[in-house]
């Protein structure tokens, strides 16, 4: 069995060698307690050359390998795959085959919905033959190497739409989709036009795209300033969200079916679906429910599906049913149009008082009953209830947040309360402790060349600090809110940033190779109390792009023993306003240079 440190010298296993480091680093958290500050990264390189078109990156061996750190034994394999689920894509909590066959319903999409295998995967994800280092953004918003998603059905079954087209060794995103009939640059204007109230890009920061295709919407709106979490279900479109996070744009897979989304209440300043295949009205109208549930006070739903303009019986049908439930949701019809080509948008607002609810004739859906305890939307099922808006103590309307990009920095509207003044300090020293370790530290100390990181993800994001000093950076980060910590994932909303809860003992819905950069604050300490480290190792190296980084911050790595199986040691130290000193003690690579 090879050591870690020839592992190393010989670059056989690059990813197996990385892996090797952070399990002995997470071994070592059982030693120590957690008030000592550390950090290190680990670099994935697989030494992938920068020259176009770059040379493909063998996958490795499939065969057992010694995983060698010291504490960690554990032979690694390479995934295999099964009947309609491929090895290099695999999904362990969406692809769960034997769950899925035992379901007694699919009625309500019980099947994309997540049934994670126990235990969880302990196989490292092999690479698709040919793969490739990613196009650099923004060029990947528009083309990416065929190669790295290598999957032609949705060419094939969109090609009258203009989603995606093969041009030789890669897919072109050319911004068409269903109800882009003059590409989504001018779909996003027409927006504009018949809604000036939106403000894209200052009173509308953070938006949901509900059955997003391959992204287009969210990837286009960037330019507007715009972050908007895409999302869709792994369904017969082929790779949808797997073709969007490989060009470098926000998005995740999840469903409407019967369990809630993964965020919090009243967040979202907008909801968009175009011809995005919910039957809205369904169960009396609980998939609406659940968009009413995350869509901020005074937030806009956007539509645009037939029913909007056509009058057929069938697409009449949809729409009394659509205009009966929006208004016993209390949402006010604002504006609707139809553009050049024919496509029609209606847009509804959110109401931001009570007062609605509690006029109407028919309690139906009911108000939700006010429980005293709060509950994170993780497993839960859908409620057929309207929330009420909750009520700041002023006794004023709920309040939006200020206009982006004041909105980062200001203290938002869900740390105000009884305890504004204890919360607002929290904030502010948050937020300043992470401008000075990113400004001092993450952009200049660890070798990374930041113009190579786009898909960024903050597993344990507290206020969204980190996220907030990178916002200068050309990339996004998915802000994930662990359910076992306290729920910060409003106050990240408010800030104009994204993000997810979640459980790191569980996969993470998303493909294998979606994010250059792993980055943690204190999570592991915690984390192997509840499951097993050498599980959450396996699923951080399935959603890191070969040439990824891990970046641990509260990990000990300053009594590492034995200490040569690090290439690269190195101490920093910054010193707060009152002359404290937060050191850092170690931050670590494996040197890629190493031949």
């Amino acid at each position: 069995m090879a050591s870690i440190r020839n592992l190393l010298i010989e670059r056989k296993y690059p990813f197996l060698t990385a892996l090797a480091v952070l399990l002995l680093s997470f071994a070592l958290l059982l030693a120590f307690t957690r008030s000592t500050n550390g950090f290190f990264s680990i670099d994935f390189s697989r030494s992938i050359p920068s020259s176009s078109p770059p040379t493909p990156i063998p996958s490795p061996p499939v065969q057992a390998i010694n995983g060698g750190a010291e504490g960690v034994d554990h032979q690694w394999e390479i995934c295999k795959g099964e009947k309609g689920v491929q090895a290099v894509d695999y999904i362990p909590c969406l692809d769960n085959m034997k769950a899925i066959k035992e379901l007694k319903s699919r009625r309500r999409m019980e099947h994309r919905q997540r049934y994670c295998p126990k235990p969880a995967p302990r196989c490292l994800v092999p690479l698709p033959l040919g793969y490739k280092t990613p196009v650099p953004w923004p060029r990947s918003r528009d083309m990416i190497w065929y190669d790295n998603v290598p999957h032609l059905k949705l060419i094939e079954y969109k090609k009258d739409q203009n989603w995606v087209r093969k041009s030789g060794d890669y897919l072109v995103f050319p911004g068409g989709g269903t109800q882009f009939k003059q590409g989504v640059t001018s779909y996003i204007q027409f927006i504009e036009q018949i809604l000036p109230l939106i403000e894209w890009g200052k009173h509308t920061r953070v938006v949901l795209d509900v059955g997003c295709g391959v992204a287009s919407f969210g990837g286009y709106l960037l330019d507007k300033g715009v972050l908007t979490m895409s999302f869709a279900p792994k369904d017969e479109h082929e790779a949808q969200i797997q073709f969007a996070l490989e060009r470098g744009i926000p998005a995740f897979l999840a469903v409407i079916a019967t369990q809630k989304l993964t965020f919090p209440d009243n967040v979202f300043d907008m909801i968009h679906c175009a011809r995005c295949r919910v039957h809205w009205d369904a169960d009396g109208g609980m998939p609406l429910l659940e968009l009413n549930r995350i869509l901020r006070p005074g937030g806009f739903f956007i539509w645009s599906a037939t029913p909007v303009y056509r009058s057929d019986e069938r697409d009449q049908n949809v729409w009394k049913a659509m205009v009966a439930l929006t208004e016993a949701f209390c949402w006010k019809p604002v504006a609707k149009g139809t553009d050049a080509s024919g496509i029609g948008v209606v847009v509804y607002q959110k109401p931001v008082s009570n007062s609605c609810y509690e006029g109407r004739e028919v309690d139906k859906p009911p108000t939700c009953i006010q429980s005293g305890s709060h509950n994170i939307s993780w497993y839960s099922p859908l409620d057929y209830c309207l929330p009420r808006i909750p009520v700041p103590e002023s006794g004023q309307e709920q309040s939006w947040p200020v206009s982006w990009p004041e909105r980062l920095t200001n203290i938002p509207p869900s740390l105000q309360g009884s305890t504004s003044i204890s919360a607002a300090e929290d904030f502010h020293n948050d937020t300043a402790k992470w401008d000075i370790l990113v400004s001092k530290i993450y952009l200049h100390d660890f070798g990374i060349n930041w113009l190579n990181i786009r898909n960024v993800m903050d597993m344990n994001a507290g206020f969204g600090g980190f996220a907030a000093a990178l916002i200068n950076q050309s990339l996004w980060v998915m802000n994930v809110v662990p359910i076992h910590v306290p729920d910060t994932l409003p106050i990240i909303f408010d800030r104009g940033l994204i993000g997810i809860y979640h459980d790191w003992c569980e996969a993470f819905n998303t493909y294998p190779r979606t994010y250059d950069l792993l980055h943690s604050s204190f999570l592991f300490g915690d984390l192997t109390q509840r499951c097993d480290i050498v599980e959450v190792a396996a699923e951080m190296d399935r959603m890191l792009r070969p040439g990824g980084w891990v970046l641990a911050y509260g990990v000990l790595l300053n009594k590492l023993y034995p200490s040569e199986y690090f290439i690269q040691v190195s101490i920093s130290q910054i010193q707060s306003e009152n002359k404290d000193n937060h050191i850092l003690p170690c931050f670590i690579r494996p040197c890629e240079r190493l031949n």
